[in-house]
């Protein structure tokens, strides 16, 4: 089904891993395509409980696969985001499920634009980010200019963007980019802890979070007092609702189905 990704579900955890080793996992416009059907795929099933997105080999993505840009194209890089990079971060931050990136290497410019855009990050001790942009007279793209200054402060994400400066796991752990930072051999084990907490949670309570923290970075908080009451009525006619509650009468763990 996928020439540039691979796609697994297994227990209600669905992995897409971009699947370019040799590249660093940069995205041309097949793995960019790609990468729009199974978010639609994922966001369409309702096996899927969560999404981690990871990269095969050394690296999660290195961004754009320079050598595949069609200079020809006199508004390529216009196009390139309309149609390639654009869906890609409005289909994460609008999938109704949580979204881990299982940072497992360099995270470099769009790369690094992608792993912001997720709802959680894990990352082994030896992976790193960079917006690398600068580096050859680009700006941020893929969200990057959103994120970075709503996670850091605009100071600290001037400095990322404009210097090109490439941190370690660590050092964005201490920015707060990063939600845990776990040695090399034990990045799978950090993964399934979370992945399989998000695949028995009440998966569409967790979605009108994502979408309501989402909402709160552009709102008034009078807008989000009458968002989270619109919110809120719906999560509590959800059959989640109904067994959590009735879970806790009973002094039970709950059983989730996600609907």
């Amino acid at each position: 089904m996928y020439e540039f990704l691979k796609y697994e579900l297994q227990d209600g955890v669905c992995t897409i891993t971009f699947n370019r080793p040799d590249f660093y996992n940069a995205f041309n416009d097949g793995i960019s395509y790609e990468f729009q059907k199974a978010l639609k795929e994922a966001g369409k099933d309702p096996e899927v409980r969560v999404v981690v997105i990871t990269g095969e080999g050394k690296a999660f993505s290195s961004g754009q696969d320079l050598k595949s840009a069609r200079d020809e194209d006199d508004k390529m890089f216009y196009n390139s985001l309309e149609k390639r990079y654009n869906p890609i971060i409005r289909a994460m931050r609008n999938l109704p499920k949580p979204i881990i990136a299982r940072l497992n290497g360099v995270a470099a410019g769009a790369g690094c634009s992608l792993a912001l855009a997720a709802d959680m990050i894990i990352a082994c001790e030896s992976s790193k980010m960079i917006e690398v942009f600068i580096n050859i007279g680009l700006v941020p793209d893929s969200g990057s200019s959103f994120f970075l200054p709503n996670l850091v402060g605009y100071q600290k994400a001037f400095e990322l963007c404009a210097m090109g400066t490439k941190i370690t796991a660590q050092e964005a752990f201490e920015l707060g980019i990063v939600n845990k930072v776990v040695k090399d051999e034990e990045l799978d084990k950090a993964v399934k802890s979370y992945a399989d907490y998000f695949a028995k949670a009440p998966t569409k309570s967790i979605g009108m979070i994502k979408k309501m923290l989402n909402k709160a970075a552009t709102s008034s908080l009078d807008d989000m007092l009458e968002y989270e009451k619109y919110s809120q009525q719906i999560a509590g006619t959800s059959e989640d609702y109904k067994e959590g509650k009735q879970a806790f009468l009973e002094k039970r763990k709950p059983e989730f189905q996600g609907r």
